[in-house]
Protein backbone atom coordinates (compact mmCIF):
# COMPACT_ATOMS: atom_id res chain seq x y z
CA UNK A 1 0.00 0.00 0.00
CA UNK A 2 3.03 2.26 0.00
CA UNK A 3 3.26 3.19 3.64
CA UNK A 4 -0.08 4.97 4.03
CA UNK A 5 -2.09 4.51 7.21
CA UNK A 6 -5.08 2.16 6.94
CA UNK A 7 -8.71 3.17 7.06
CA UNK A 8 -11.99 2.80 5.19
CA UNK A 9 -12.52 5.69 2.80
CA UNK A 10 -15.60 7.76 3.73
CA UNK A 11 -18.36 7.77 1.15
CA UNK A 12 -17.32 4.46 -0.42
CA UNK A 13 -18.95 1.08 0.21
CA UNK A 14 -17.04 -0.89 2.80
CA UNK A 15 -15.60 -3.80 0.83
CA UNK A 16 -13.88 -5.23 3.88
CA UNK A 17 -10.51 -4.08 2.59
CA UNK A 18 -8.53 -1.42 4.39
CA UNK A 19 -7.81 1.77 2.45
CA UNK A 20 -4.71 3.89 2.64
CA UNK A 21 -3.99 7.56 3.13
CA UNK A 22 -1.24 8.83 0.86
CA UNK A 23 0.88 11.85 0.11
CA UNK A 24 1.49 13.19 -3.37
CA UNK A 25 5.08 12.01 -3.09
CA UNK A 26 3.90 8.44 -2.58
CA UNK A 27 1.48 8.65 -5.51
CA UNK A 28 4.14 10.10 -7.79
CA UNK A 29 6.48 7.19 -7.06
CA UNK A 30 4.03 4.82 -8.80
CA UNK A 31 4.50 5.95 -12.39
CA UNK A 32 6.23 3.05 -14.15
CA UNK A 33 4.52 0.86 -16.74
CA UNK A 34 4.18 -2.02 -14.28
CA UNK A 35 3.17 0.12 -11.29
CA UNK A 36 0.64 2.86 -11.96
CA UNK A 37 -1.41 4.92 -9.54
CA UNK A 38 -3.39 8.07 -10.22
CA UNK A 39 -5.67 10.46 -8.37
CA UNK A 40 -9.23 11.51 -9.28
CA UNK A 41 -11.10 13.86 -6.93
CA UNK A 42 -8.57 13.13 -4.15
CA UNK A 43 -9.19 9.36 -4.39
CA UNK A 44 -6.17 7.19 -5.14
CA UNK A 45 -6.54 4.36 -7.66
CA UNK A 46 -4.21 1.53 -8.67
CA UNK A 47 -4.71 1.25 -12.44
CA UNK A 48 -1.78 -1.10 -13.17
CA UNK A 49 -3.92 -4.00 -14.39
CA UNK A 50 -6.93 -1.98 -15.52
CA UNK A 51 -4.81 0.04 -17.97
CA UNK A 52 -4.54 -3.04 -20.20
CA UNK A 53 -8.34 -3.17 -20.52
CA UNK A 54 -8.95 0.58 -20.71
CA UNK A 55 -11.24 1.28 -23.73
CA UNK A 56 -9.16 4.29 -24.73
CA UNK A 57 -5.95 2.25 -24.71
CA UNK A 58 -3.33 1.66 -22.02
CA UNK A 59 -1.12 4.53 -23.12
CA UNK A 60 -3.60 7.38 -22.65
CA UNK A 61 -4.40 6.42 -19.06
CA UNK A 62 -0.78 5.54 -18.40
CA UNK A 63 0.26 9.08 -19.32
CA UNK A 64 -1.36 10.18 -16.04
CA UNK A 65 0.35 7.59 -13.84
CA UNK A 66 1.60 9.28 -10.67
CA UNK A 67 -0.51 12.38 -11.35
CA UNK A 68 -3.84 14.03 -10.67
CA UNK A 69 -6.08 12.89 -13.55
CA UNK A 70 -9.28 14.61 -12.38
CA UNK A 71 -9.50 17.14 -15.19
CA UNK A 72 -8.62 14.63 -17.91
CA UNK A 73 -11.12 12.10 -16.52
CA UNK A 74 -13.87 14.72 -16.58
CA UNK A 75 -12.96 15.93 -20.06
CA UNK A 76 -12.93 12.51 -21.74
CA UNK A 77 -15.99 10.84 -20.21
CA UNK A 78 -19.43 12.25 -21.11
CA UNK A 79 -21.12 9.92 -18.58
CA UNK A 80 -19.07 10.30 -15.41
CA UNK A 81 -21.33 8.12 -13.26
CA UNK A 82 -20.96 5.23 -15.68
CA UNK A 83 -17.17 5.65 -15.86
CA UNK A 84 -16.88 5.83 -12.06
CA UNK A 85 -18.31 2.31 -11.78
CA UNK A 86 -15.09 1.00 -13.29
CA UNK A 87 -13.04 2.95 -10.75
CA UNK A 88 -14.56 1.47 -7.58
CA UNK A 89 -12.66 -1.85 -7.67
CA UNK A 90 -9.42 0.08 -8.28
CA UNK A 91 -9.74 2.33 -5.22
CA UNK A 92 -6.87 1.91 -2.76
CA UNK A 93 -7.22 5.05 -0.65
CA UNK A 94 -7.26 8.82 -0.66
CA UNK A 95 -4.96 11.78 -0.26
CA UNK A 96 -4.06 12.80 3.26
CA UNK A 97 -6.11 15.72 4.57
CA UNK A 98 -2.94 17.84 4.72
CA UNK A 99 -2.27 17.33 1.00
CA UNK A 100 -3.52 19.89 -1.56
CA UNK A 101 -6.06 18.76 -4.14
CA UNK A 102 -3.70 19.67 -6.99
CA UNK A 103 -0.37 17.97 -7.52
CA UNK A 104 2.93 19.75 -7.96
CA UNK A 105 2.70 23.53 -8.54
CA UNK A 106 -0.67 23.73 -10.30
CA UNK A 107 -2.70 26.89 -9.72
CA UNK A 108 -5.63 25.83 -7.51
CA UNK A 109 -7.60 29.01 -8.27
CA UNK A 110 -7.28 28.47 -12.02
CA UNK A 111 -8.33 24.82 -11.72
CA UNK A 112 -11.37 25.85 -9.68
CA UNK A 113 -12.32 28.60 -12.12
CA UNK A 114 -12.16 26.18 -15.05
CA UNK A 115 -14.29 23.66 -13.15
CA UNK A 116 -16.85 26.41 -12.51
CA UNK A 117 -16.84 27.31 -16.21
CA UNK A 118 -17.41 23.68 -17.16
CA UNK A 119 -20.36 23.48 -14.76
CA UNK A 120 -21.86 26.62 -16.31
CA UNK A 121 -21.40 25.23 -19.81
CA UNK A 122 -23.13 21.97 -18.86
CA UNK A 123 -26.07 23.83 -17.32
CA UNK A 124 -26.48 25.80 -20.55
CA UNK A 125 -26.81 22.51 -22.42
CA UNK A 126 -23.76 23.08 -24.60
CA UNK A 127 -22.80 19.40 -24.39
CA UNK A 128 -26.06 18.42 -26.10
CA UNK A 129 -25.82 17.84 -29.84
CA UNK A 130 -28.25 18.93 -32.55
CA UNK A 131 -28.92 15.73 -34.54
CA UNK A 132 -30.00 17.70 -37.63
CA UNK A 133 -26.55 19.31 -37.90
CA UNK A 134 -24.79 15.95 -38.09
CA UNK A 135 -27.44 14.41 -40.34
CA UNK A 136 -27.02 17.23 -42.86
CA UNK A 137 -23.25 16.94 -42.63
CA UNK A 138 -23.40 13.20 -43.34
CA UNK A 139 -25.84 13.82 -46.19
CA UNK A 140 -23.53 16.26 -47.94
CA UNK A 141 -20.67 13.74 -47.64
CA UNK A 142 -22.76 11.00 -49.25
CA UNK A 143 -23.73 13.44 -52.02
CA UNK A 144 -20.06 14.29 -52.58
CA UNK A 145 -19.30 10.56 -52.80
CA UNK A 146 -22.09 9.81 -55.27
CA UNK A 147 -21.76 12.85 -57.53
CA UNK A 148 -18.27 12.02 -58.95
CA UNK A 149 -19.35 8.52 -59.95
CA UNK A 150 -22.46 9.89 -61.65
CA UNK A 151 -20.39 12.50 -63.52
CA UNK A 152 -17.83 10.08 -64.98
CA UNK A 153 -20.48 7.42 -65.61
CA UNK A 154 -22.59 9.80 -67.68
CA UNK A 155 -19.97 12.01 -69.37
CA UNK A 156 -16.85 9.88 -69.54
CA UNK A 157 -13.43 9.57 -67.93
CA UNK A 158 -11.55 12.38 -69.63
CA UNK A 159 -8.79 14.22 -67.78
CA UNK A 160 -10.87 17.25 -66.82
CA UNK A 161 -13.79 15.17 -65.52
CA UNK A 162 -11.40 12.82 -63.73
CA UNK A 163 -9.75 15.80 -62.05
CA UNK A 164 -13.18 17.13 -61.01
CA UNK A 165 -14.07 13.65 -59.75
CA UNK A 166 -10.85 13.54 -57.69
CA UNK A 167 -11.46 16.94 -56.09
CA UNK A 168 -15.02 16.01 -55.13
CA UNK A 169 -13.91 12.65 -53.68
CA UNK A 170 -11.08 14.32 -51.74
CA UNK A 171 -13.58 16.83 -50.37
CA UNK A 172 -15.85 13.97 -49.29
CA UNK A 173 -12.91 12.21 -47.62
CA UNK A 174 -11.83 15.34 -45.75
CA UNK A 175 -15.34 16.09 -44.55
CA UNK A 176 -15.82 12.45 -43.52
CA UNK A 177 -12.60 12.83 -41.56
CA UNK A 178 -14.07 15.72 -39.59
CA UNK A 179 -17.31 13.79 -39.07
CA UNK A 180 -15.63 10.63 -37.77
CA UNK A 181 -13.76 12.91 -35.38
CA UNK A 182 -17.12 13.99 -33.90
CA UNK A 183 -18.30 10.43 -33.29
CA UNK A 184 -14.88 9.36 -32.06
CA UNK A 185 -15.08 12.01 -29.34
CA UNK A 186 -18.54 10.76 -28.29
CA UNK A 187 -19.97 14.20 -28.97
CA UNK A 188 -23.07 13.32 -31.02
CA UNK A 189 -25.25 10.73 -29.23
CA UNK A 190 -25.94 10.51 -25.52
CA UNK A 191 -25.09 6.80 -25.51
CA UNK A 192 -21.46 5.93 -26.17
CA UNK A 193 -22.53 2.72 -27.93
CA UNK A 194 -24.23 4.66 -30.74
CA UNK A 195 -21.25 6.98 -31.10
CA UNK A 196 -18.89 3.99 -31.40
CA UNK A 197 -21.10 2.23 -33.94
CA UNK A 198 -21.52 5.23 -36.25
CA UNK A 199 -17.84 6.05 -35.79
CA UNK A 200 -16.94 2.63 -37.23
CA UNK A 201 -19.27 3.24 -40.17
CA UNK A 202 -17.88 6.68 -40.99
CA UNK A 203 -14.17 6.00 -40.51
CA UNK A 204 -14.39 2.42 -41.77
CA UNK A 205 -16.92 2.33 -44.60
CA UNK A 206 -16.61 5.94 -45.75
CA UNK A 207 -12.82 6.26 -45.30
CA UNK A 208 -11.30 2.78 -45.17
CA UNK A 209 -9.56 3.39 -41.84
CA UNK A 210 -9.80 1.99 -38.29
CA UNK A 211 -11.79 3.40 -35.38
CA UNK A 212 -9.65 1.68 -32.73
CA UNK A 213 -6.42 2.85 -34.34
CA UNK A 214 -7.74 6.43 -34.38
CA UNK A 215 -9.03 6.29 -30.79
CA UNK A 216 -5.82 4.99 -29.27
CA UNK A 217 -3.75 7.53 -31.17
CA UNK A 218 -5.95 10.60 -30.95
CA UNK A 219 -6.87 10.36 -27.27
CA UNK A 220 -3.17 10.42 -26.40
CA UNK A 221 -2.86 13.64 -28.37
CA UNK A 222 -5.67 15.21 -26.35
CA UNK A 223 -4.41 13.90 -23.02
CA UNK A 224 -0.90 15.32 -23.44
CA UNK A 225 -0.79 17.62 -26.51
CA UNK A 226 2.64 18.61 -27.83
CA UNK A 227 4.46 16.61 -25.12
CA UNK A 228 7.33 14.44 -26.33
CA UNK A 229 6.92 10.65 -25.90
CA UNK A 230 3.24 11.14 -24.99
CA UNK A 231 1.65 12.86 -28.00
CA UNK A 232 2.01 10.61 -31.08
CA UNK A 233 1.18 13.54 -33.36
CA UNK A 234 4.61 15.04 -32.72
CA UNK A 235 6.47 11.76 -33.16
CA UNK A 236 8.15 12.72 -36.43
CA UNK A 237 10.37 9.60 -36.64
CA UNK A 238 13.48 11.82 -36.74
CA UNK A 239 12.34 13.35 -40.05
CA UNK A 240 11.57 16.72 -38.44
CA UNK A 241 12.63 18.44 -35.22
CA UNK A 242 9.96 20.54 -33.51
CA UNK A 243 9.75 23.37 -31.01
CA UNK A 244 12.71 25.00 -29.30
CA UNK A 245 13.91 22.18 -27.06
CA UNK A 246 14.19 19.15 -29.35
CA UNK A 247 16.32 20.87 -32.05
CA UNK A 248 18.89 21.96 -29.47
CA UNK A 249 18.96 18.48 -27.90
CA UNK A 250 19.50 16.87 -31.31
CA UNK A 251 22.14 19.43 -32.23
CA UNK A 252 24.15 18.93 -29.03
CA UNK A 253 24.03 15.14 -29.54
CA UNK A 254 25.15 15.64 -33.17
CA UNK A 255 22.08 13.84 -34.47
CA UNK A 256 21.72 14.49 -38.20
CA UNK A 257 19.26 12.00 -39.65
CA UNK A 258 18.06 14.72 -41.99
CA UNK A 259 19.34 18.20 -42.94
CA UNK A 260 16.99 19.77 -40.39
CA UNK A 261 17.97 23.32 -41.32
CA UNK A 262 16.13 22.63 -44.61
CA UNK A 263 13.10 20.93 -43.05
CA UNK A 264 10.82 23.84 -43.90
CA UNK A 265 11.59 23.07 -47.55
CA UNK A 266 11.41 19.27 -47.62
CA UNK A 267 8.23 19.47 -45.53
CA UNK A 268 6.40 20.20 -48.80
CA UNK A 269 7.67 16.89 -50.24
CA UNK A 270 7.39 14.58 -47.22
CA UNK A 271 4.61 16.05 -45.07
CA UNK A 272 1.37 16.98 -46.85
CA UNK A 273 1.78 14.64 -49.86
CA UNK A 274 2.64 11.41 -48.04
CA UNK A 275 1.16 11.42 -44.53
CA UNK A 276 -2.23 9.86 -45.37
CA UNK A 277 -1.62 7.82 -48.56
CA UNK A 278 1.64 6.27 -47.33
CA UNK A 279 2.35 6.53 -43.60
CA UNK A 280 -1.17 6.50 -42.12
CA UNK A 281 -2.61 3.74 -44.29
CA UNK A 282 0.43 1.50 -43.89
CA UNK A 283 0.22 2.01 -40.12
CA UNK A 284 -3.56 1.44 -40.08
CA UNK A 285 -3.35 -1.87 -41.96
CA UNK A 286 -0.40 -3.06 -39.89
CA UNK A 287 -2.20 -2.18 -36.65
CA UNK A 288 -5.47 -3.91 -37.57
CA UNK A 289 -3.72 -7.10 -38.67
CA UNK A 290 -1.18 -7.27 -35.83
CA UNK A 291 -3.88 -6.68 -33.21
CA UNK A 292 -6.29 -9.05 -34.97
CA UNK A 293 -8.88 -6.29 -35.07
CA UNK A 294 -11.11 -8.14 -37.51
CA UNK A 295 -14.17 -5.92 -36.94
CA UNK A 296 -12.34 -2.75 -37.97
CA UNK A 297 -10.65 -4.61 -40.82
CA UNK A 298 -14.06 -5.71 -42.15
CA UNK A 299 -15.36 -2.12 -42.01
CA UNK A 300 -12.20 -0.92 -43.77
CA UNK A 301 -12.42 -3.54 -46.52
CA UNK A 302 -16.05 -2.59 -47.14
CA UNK A 303 -14.79 0.83 -48.26
CA UNK A 304 -12.33 -0.68 -50.75
CA UNK A 305 -14.95 -3.11 -52.05
CA UNK A 306 -17.37 -0.24 -52.66
CA UNK A 307 -14.74 2.02 -54.25
CA UNK A 308 -13.34 -0.57 -56.64
CA UNK A 309 -16.79 -1.88 -57.52
CA UNK A 310 -17.69 1.62 -58.65
CA UNK A 311 -14.49 2.62 -60.47
CA UNK A 312 -12.85 -0.52 -61.89
CA UNK A 313 -15.59 -0.76 -64.59
CA UNK A 314 -14.78 2.84 -65.54
CA UNK A 315 -10.99 3.07 -65.11
CA UNK A 316 -9.77 -0.51 -64.90
CA UNK A 317 -7.71 -1.91 -62.01
CA UNK A 318 -4.64 0.27 -62.50
CA UNK A 319 -6.66 3.40 -63.23
CA UNK A 320 -8.88 2.98 -60.17
CA UNK A 321 -5.80 2.42 -57.96
CA UNK A 322 -4.25 5.59 -59.39
CA UNK A 323 -7.51 7.48 -58.78
CA UNK A 324 -7.68 6.32 -55.16
CA UNK A 325 -4.05 7.28 -54.48
CA UNK A 326 -4.54 10.71 -56.06
CA UNK A 327 -7.63 11.31 -53.92
CA UNK A 328 -5.62 10.36 -50.82
CA UNK A 329 -2.84 12.66 -52.02
CA UNK A 330 -5.24 15.62 -52.22
CA UNK A 331 -6.92 14.76 -48.93
CA UNK A 332 -3.54 14.50 -47.20
CA UNK A 333 -2.66 18.09 -48.09
CA UNK A 334 -5.99 19.29 -46.69
CA UNK A 335 -5.59 17.25 -43.50
CA UNK A 336 -1.98 18.20 -42.75
CA UNK A 337 -2.37 21.94 -43.19
CA UNK A 338 -5.57 22.10 -41.12
CA UNK A 339 -4.41 19.89 -38.26
CA UNK A 340 -0.88 21.26 -37.96
CA UNK A 341 -1.68 24.99 -38.09
CA UNK A 342 -3.08 24.75 -34.54
CA UNK A 343 -0.21 22.80 -32.95
CA UNK A 344 3.17 22.87 -34.75
CA UNK A 345 3.74 26.63 -34.19
CA UNK A 346 2.87 26.28 -30.48
CA UNK A 347 4.92 25.19 -27.46
CA UNK A 348 6.34 21.67 -27.94
CA UNK A 349 8.30 20.32 -25.02
CA UNK A 350 8.81 17.63 -22.43
CA UNK A 351 6.29 16.95 -19.67
CA UNK A 352 5.77 20.00 -17.43
CA UNK A 353 2.80 18.67 -15.38
CA UNK A 354 0.60 21.70 -16.02
CA UNK A 355 -3.10 22.01 -15.23
CA UNK A 356 -5.57 21.18 -18.01
CA UNK A 357 -6.32 24.76 -19.12
CA UNK A 358 -2.69 25.87 -19.21
CA UNK A 359 -1.50 22.71 -20.96
CA UNK A 360 -4.15 22.97 -23.67
CA UNK A 361 -3.76 26.73 -24.25
CA UNK A 362 0.01 26.53 -24.59
CA UNK A 363 -0.26 23.81 -27.22
CA UNK A 364 -3.22 25.07 -29.26
CA UNK A 365 -4.46 28.19 -31.03
CA UNK A 366 -7.60 29.23 -32.89
CA UNK A 367 -8.25 30.35 -36.44
CA UNK A 368 -10.76 33.13 -37.15
CA UNK A 369 -14.38 32.10 -37.46
CA UNK A 370 -16.20 32.24 -40.78
CA UNK A 371 -18.64 29.92 -42.53
CA UNK A 372 -15.85 28.72 -44.83
CA UNK A 373 -13.28 28.27 -42.05
CA UNK A 374 -15.81 26.32 -39.96
CA UNK A 375 -16.62 23.99 -42.87
CA UNK A 376 -13.09 23.74 -44.24
CA UNK A 377 -11.58 22.76 -40.87
CA UNK A 378 -14.48 20.81 -39.43
CA UNK A 379 -14.73 23.53 -36.75
CA UNK A 380 -11.15 22.77 -35.69
CA UNK A 381 -10.53 26.48 -36.15
CA UNK A 382 -11.90 26.43 -32.57
CA UNK A 383 -9.06 24.16 -31.53
CA UNK A 384 -8.81 25.73 -28.06
CA UNK A 385 -12.43 25.05 -27.17
CA UNK A 386 -12.24 21.58 -28.71
CA UNK A 387 -9.22 20.66 -26.60
CA UNK A 388 -10.74 22.05 -23.41
CA UNK A 389 -14.08 20.30 -24.01
CA UNK A 390 -13.40 17.34 -26.33
CA UNK A 391 -16.91 15.83 -25.91
CA UNK A 392 -18.68 19.10 -26.79
CA UNK A 393 -20.52 19.07 -30.16
CA UNK A 394 -18.57 21.25 -32.54
CA UNK A 395 -21.50 23.50 -33.42
CA UNK A 396 -21.35 24.86 -29.85
CA UNK A 397 -17.67 25.84 -29.73
CA UNK A 398 -18.37 29.44 -30.70
CA UNK A 399 -20.91 29.75 -27.86
CA UNK A 400 -18.29 29.11 -25.18
CA UNK A 401 -15.33 30.86 -26.83
CA UNK A 402 -15.87 34.26 -25.19
CA UNK A 403 -16.06 32.72 -21.71
CA UNK A 404 -12.85 30.78 -22.33
CA UNK A 405 -11.12 33.92 -23.56
CA UNK A 406 -12.26 35.85 -20.47
CA UNK A 407 -10.95 33.11 -18.16
CA UNK A 408 -7.61 33.15 -19.96
CA UNK A 409 -7.36 36.93 -19.60
CA UNK A 410 -8.15 36.66 -15.89
CA UNK A 411 -5.22 34.30 -15.34
CA UNK A 412 -2.82 35.85 -17.82
CA UNK A 413 -2.82 32.92 -20.27
CA UNK A 414 -2.45 33.90 -23.97
CA UNK A 415 -5.51 33.08 -26.11
CA UNK A 416 -4.20 33.13 -29.67
CA UNK A 417 -6.39 33.66 -32.75
CA UNK A 418 -4.96 33.84 -36.29
CA UNK A 419 -6.16 34.19 -39.85
CA UNK A 420 -6.25 30.97 -41.86
CA UNK A 421 -3.32 32.05 -44.03
CA UNK A 422 -1.29 33.12 -40.99
CA UNK A 423 -1.92 29.70 -39.48
CA UNK A 424 -0.61 27.99 -42.63
CA UNK A 425 2.42 30.28 -42.87
CA UNK A 426 3.32 29.74 -39.22
CA UNK A 427 3.78 26.00 -39.84
CA UNK A 428 6.59 26.74 -42.28
CA UNK A 429 8.00 29.58 -40.18
CA UNK A 430 8.17 27.41 -37.05
CA UNK A 431 9.83 24.55 -38.94
CA UNK A 432 12.43 26.96 -40.27
CA UNK A 433 13.05 28.41 -36.80
CA UNK A 434 13.45 24.95 -35.27
CA UNK A 435 15.80 23.93 -38.08
CA UNK A 436 18.00 26.98 -37.45
CA UNK A 437 18.13 26.18 -33.73
CA UNK A 438 19.30 22.66 -34.59
CA UNK A 439 21.99 23.93 -36.96
CA UNK A 440 23.32 26.42 -34.40
CA UNK A 441 23.50 23.74 -31.69
CA UNK A 442 24.98 21.21 -34.11
CA UNK A 443 27.78 23.52 -35.19
CA UNK A 444 28.56 25.43 -32.02
CA UNK A 445 27.61 23.40 -28.94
Amino acid sequence: MGGGSQQTVPGEPDSGKAKGVYTWEEVQSHCSRNDQWLVIDRKVYNITQWAKRHPGGFRVIGHYAGEDATEAFTAFHPDLKFAQKFLKPLLIGELAATEPSQDRDKNAALVQDFETLRDQVEKKGLFRARPLFFFLHLSHIILLEALPWLIVSMWGTGWILTLLCSVLLATAQSQAGWLQHDFGHLSVFKKSTWNHLVHKFVIGHLKGASANWWNHRHFQHHAKPNIFTKDPDINMLNVFVLGQTQPVEYGIKKIKNMPYNHQHQYFFLLGPPLLIPVYFYMQIMKTMISRRDWVDLAWSLSYYFRFFSCYIPLYGVFGSLALMFFVRFLESHWFVWVTQMNHIPMDINHEKHRDWLTMQLQSTCNIEQSFFNDWFSGHLNFQIEHHLFPTMPRHNYHLVAQQVRALCEKHGIPYRVKTLWRGFADIVTSLKSSGNLWLDAYLHK
